[in-house]
């Protein structure tokens, strides 16, 4: 099926990023990737492939050394550090390891502060609903300290869906988490996806998680080697433990 300019939600043309001095690491080497609204996309691949640092590029966050990447219609390389931060507040969500919240304010203040940031408000009845899915509702007056892990990890989901961003990137959403919390907030990264039509762009290790995708990236060395529909969790697993034996050549499979 062809893809026009309107499905496009990112988009990453010949995207190059290395870091380092006299011995450069290269992270992401000739990437090119698009990612169609509507859709989850899980990215996979073993450590130091390239991942985050492809999140990272995609959503804004790092600009790299040459390459395009494009939210919707807007070109991320000729926007100014304050135009980047605007889009990002308006247009994007973030779910990261680190969870990224703010210490002095409380759980039902860390999830409304995009919205405050933005001077958008978010419907009640979605807020309400994105902090019952992720388990937060008898937690709203607790600060961070006072959360665990999972439940810090919960926050940042629910901070990341309340504007109903067009695009949500994730590096490993349910990696703090425990096995019923993760399957309830991938349903929500799901629900994103098929009732309202955003896009989920996942970095993760676990075959389950990028099960719950409709396309599956694999990166090794900063390269896509392999870019899949949905191949199920089993296929998915099988594909990591062969990438030792890959050829450096990448492949699109459907």
């Amino acid at each position: 099926m062809s893809v026009t300019p309107a499905d496009v939600a990112v988009s990453l043309d010949h995207v190059h990023r290395t870091y380092g001095g006299d011995q450069p690491v290269v992270a992401l080497d000739d990437v090119s990737a698009v990612f169609t609204r509507g859709t989850a996309t899980a990215v996979m691949g073993p450590s130091g492939s390239g991942k985050s640092t492809l999140l990272h590029c995609a959503a804004g966050l790092d600009r790299p050394d040459s390459g395009r990447v494009r939210i919707g219609d807007a070109d991320l390389s000729s926007m100014s550090e304050k135009q980047l931060t605007e889009l990002r507040r308006g247009r994007v969500g973030f779910v990261f390891q680190a969870f990224n919240l703010v210490g002095a304010l409380n759980v039902e203040q860390n999830i409304m502060l995009p919205s405050r940031l933005s001077r958008r408000r978010p419907d009640p009845a979605w807020v309400d609903e994105v902090i019952g899915r992720v388990g937060l509702g008898d937690r709203l007056r607790h600060r961070p300290a006072q959360l665990s892990g999972g439940q810090q990890q919960r926050v940042a989901i629910a901070r990341a869906l309340v504007t109903r961003p067009e695009v949500i990137f994730c590096d490993e959403p349910t990696g703090a988490l425990d096995t019923r919390t993760a399957a309830d907030v991938l349903a929500l990264l799901r629900s994103a996806v098929d009732q309202t039509g955003q896009t989920v762009v996942m970095v993760t290790h676990d075959p389950v998680a990028a099960s719950c995708a409709d396309r599956v990236m694999v990166l090794a060395d900063g390269r896509i080697v392999r870019d899949m529909p949905q191949p199920g969790a089993e296929r998915i697993a099988e594909h990591l433990a062969l990438l030792g034996r890959r050829q450096p050549v990448a492949t699109r499979e459907g």
